[in-house]
């Protein structure tokens, strides 16, 4: 391969020698897919679309991005379905598979996996991310990321951070409590870059807080390099840097596609506005970049028939089913007459739209998987434009009618989401909702099949449902993985990834999202999904985790001991008592019962996915550890355990807890240092404090005394601050509150 192609196999080991042109030219692009090579010091790097595929631009195409001309290449489930899969090592081969591909390729570095949070079902880039949860974000994140670069090809994680929108994407400013932030929206990332370490990151195009995610030093530099350790090259999103001097100065060293700036660069330097290190550490980074990826596996192709199989055993792995009443599922085409109803049964919608969209090598429909199945009757139902179609309604009714037992592919259409644009509802389409219904008026048994990438609202047709099995956007591979799931070839083993509502107006972002005036606010704080809708016990149609299959599971025996300070090993039995193989999702979460709640009432902490034979058992083991139980304090700027109880809980989803243990912690032993405006309630509960106030201020009894005598009273002078007592005739003049602080710091409370 050439340098415009891909990275050099050596290269010397520092850009000490380069000009501060050369330099700077390093840090933007010198093509849309291609960074800036310098003389035989530096090679190309090329970059290719992901995550879930390679999107490898044809030569000579005319379409700058490459979205309509593309080499075919695996297109397997996007994250939507692979995240519901729970199998980290299922995403790891996943990974794998595409750094193959990538390396066929010519691609260096895959722009993937997508870590931002689901804050709301209504983002339009839903299906290119994981989860709600950042836990389950964090660990099926790194997981790719591991695989792609267990060849040496790397992974860029992205879109850094707190892109949980389309809507305004280029300019609006998340406006977030730093607490939020770091729980909720930083944690998937922190694990990534400390667990996987990827090779770069790249950064989002919205503000956080008012200041550009491109510009942003605390995100990049202080955060991301100086806390977690990142030693790897910030890449922008494709157009997000506005200024380039400011970008290089906050930590990002790469600017895609190029703007022909360099010079504001140079001029930057010489004008004593940029240090010319800054410049030269970029530089650095990005020849680490090129050492990397020169070391990496180099194939020439791929098997596509082993590819497309691992794209098949993904989407059976994904599958959730929501709801199996009656038993009507697995489908026996031997001894049911069975009707396939549904448009989207013969022209699947396999992946989402946008700068992702892969050119699949094959694509499998459902229709031709179960009619090679020997399912005869089929009949589309609706048309994929919308528009209603009343002759194609009633065809359907009749075909149902004449069978024991009616499958309807119901979904959204390809305009209905996409990256650029957020969706306005979580409803089907109404002429889909139609034919449903038509359908179960004239056949006993109806099976649904979804195909959507962003969750959709049940509640308006569940009831003429005996079963749903909600497919995601399953990948090429994904119609014969469905008929695997139906027939009963293997059982549904995926779990919901987000918690599906009963309608749009409960979901704990709908007051803010996507806001206006080129401010979003996350006001729900950190009560995203689940953490919201268990915290308050509201009604919703599927809790997180949730997810059926052809047999059942029995937990048992839960052992719990402490390994060390706030460390703690779980483990429980798990046993398959049905009469099918079939894989469980055994999720741990941290549980915190306070009236009223200071934060989430529990949160996911491990997961495990086992498979079982019939009447196989298990042990399944977990370890709880410091950060586990902590919380994000921003008066500490650091992460917090206060003493106290708390429980750990196992279960097979939010909502299905079967096992639970009290434990307690003695905290992290921090004692926070008191000031003047202090309370005096947290003066009299501080373990110093408290005493110091007691043996130096005899006065202070007059206060105290209220607890008794009127406790009301006596909790309004708790939240005052120590300085504001001057005027109480206690003795709390200024140079005592200072004499106070000076022995609360040393200890001298006697």
């Amino acid at each position: 391969m050439s340098p415009d192609e891909s990275a050099a196999e050596s290269a010397p080991a520092t850009v000490d020698g380069l000009t501060l042109e050369e330099k700077a030219s390093l840090t933007s692009g010198a093509g849309t897919w291609r960074t800036t090579a310098v003389r035989d010091v530096v090679p190309a790097v090329r970059l290719g679309d992901g995550p879930h595929g390679i999107r490898r631009q044809t030569k000579g195409s005319g379409d700058a991005l490459g979205l309509d001309d593309s080499v075919p290449a695996t297109c397997f489930p996007p994250a939507v379905a692979l995240g519901s899969s729970w199998d980290p090592g299922l995403a790891r081969r996943v990974g794998a598979a595409i750094a193959r591909e990538a390396s066929a390729l010519g691609v260096d570095v895959v722009l993937g996996p997508g870590i931002n949070i689901k804050r709301s079902p209504l983002c339009g880039r839903n299906f290119e991310y994981f989860s709600e949860d950042p836990h389950l974000t964090g660990v099926m994140g790194a997981a790719v990321v591991t695989g792609i670069q267990s060849l040496g090809i790397g992974a860029c994680v992205k879109h850094f951070a707190v892109n949980n929108q389309e809507t305004d994407r280029m300019r609006v400013s998340a406006d977030v409590d730093e607490r939020t932030l770091r729980e909720i929206y930083l944690a998937a990332f922190e694990h990534i870059v400390r667990e996987a370490g990827p090779y770069a990151v790249m950064s989002s195009y919205n503000k956080i807080n008012g200041v550009y995610a491109s510009e942003n030093h605390w995100l990049l530099t202080e955060v991301l390099r100086g806390e977690w350790g990142f030693d790897g090259l910030v890449v922008s999103d494709w157009g997000a840097v506005n200024d380039r001097v400011g970008a290089l100065a906050a930590g990002l060293e790469l600017e895609m596609p190029p703007t022909r700036t360099d010079q504001e660069i140079v001029d930057a330097v010489r004008a004593g506005r940029l240090d010319e290190s800054t410049v030269t550490r970029a530089a650095g980074r990005l020849h680490t970049l090129t050492r990397r990826v020169a070391a990496a596996e180099r194939f020439d192709d791929w098997d596509v028939g082993v590819h497309h199989e691992l794209a098949r055993e993904a989407a059976r792995g994904s599958a959730v089913l929501l709801k199996n009443e009656r038993a009507v599922l697995p489908l026996d085409p031997a001894a049911q007459r069975i009707a396939v109803v549904g448009e989207s049964a013969r022209s699947p919608r396999y992946q989402g739209h946008g700068s992702s969209q892969i050119v699949p090598t094959r694509l499998d429909s459902p229709w031709d998987a179960l009619s090679a199945a020997g399912i005869a009757t089929f009949a589309a139902g609706y048309r994929l434009d919308g528009a209603p179609d009343e002759p194609l309604k009633r065809q359907a009714a009749e075909a149902a009618a004449a069978c024991d037992v009616a499958v309807v592919f119901l979904g959204l259409p390809d305009e209905a989401e996409s990256e650029g644009f957020d969706r306005t509802s979580i409803d089907l389409p109404g002429v889909q909702v139609e034919v449903l219904r038509a359908v179960a008026r004239a056949c006993p048994r109806v099976v649904v099949v979804l195909s959507n990438g962003g969750v959709v609202s049940v509640a308006d047709w569940e009831a003429d449902a005996d079963a749903i099995l909600e497919a995601w956007l399953p990948g090429q591979a994904g119609g014969s993985a469905i008929a695997d799931l139906l027939l009963g070839v293997c059982s549904p083993s995926g779990r919901l990834t987000e918690t599906i509502p009963n309608r749009l107006a409960d979901v704990p972002s709908h007051l803010h999202f996507p806001g206006a005036d080129g401010h979003v606010v996350y006001g729900e704080g950190r009560y995203v999904g689940y953490r919201y809708h268990d915290t308050l016990g509201t009604d919703v149609a599927y809790p997180f985790g949730h997810g059926l299959t052809y047999t059942r599971f029995e937990y048992s025996d839960l052992a719990v001991r402490e390994t060390g300070t706030n460390e703690w090993a779980v483990e429980c039995a798990v046993a398959n008592a049905g009469e099918r193989a079939a894989a469980e999702v055994v999720q741990l979460y941290v549980a915190f019962d306070e009236e009223p709640p200071s934060r989430p009432r529990h949160e996911l902490r491990g997961f495990a996915k086992v498979e079982l034979e019939p009447g196989a058992a298990t042990r399944v083991a977990f370890a709880v550890s410091a950060r586990d139980i902590a919380w994000w304090s921003a008066a500490r700027g650091g992460w917090r355990i206060d003493p106290g109880g708390f429980a750990v809980e196992v279960g097979a989803s939010s909502r299905d807890i079967r096992l639970r243990a009290e434990l307690t912690t003695a905290g992290d032993g921090h004692v926070d240092v008191l000031g003047r405006m202090s309370t005096l309630g947290e003066w009299l509960d501080h373990p110093v404090g408290g005493r110091v106030l007691r043996t130096r201020l005899p006065k202070l009894s007059a206060v105290t005394g209220m607890a008794e005598r009127s406790p009301a009273l006596f909790e309004l002078a708790r939240s005052i601050p120590l300085a504001k007592f001057g005027t109480f005739d206690i003795g709390l003049t200024p140079e005592v509150v200072d004499d106070l602080m000076a022995a609360a710091a040393t200890g001298q409370g006697s």
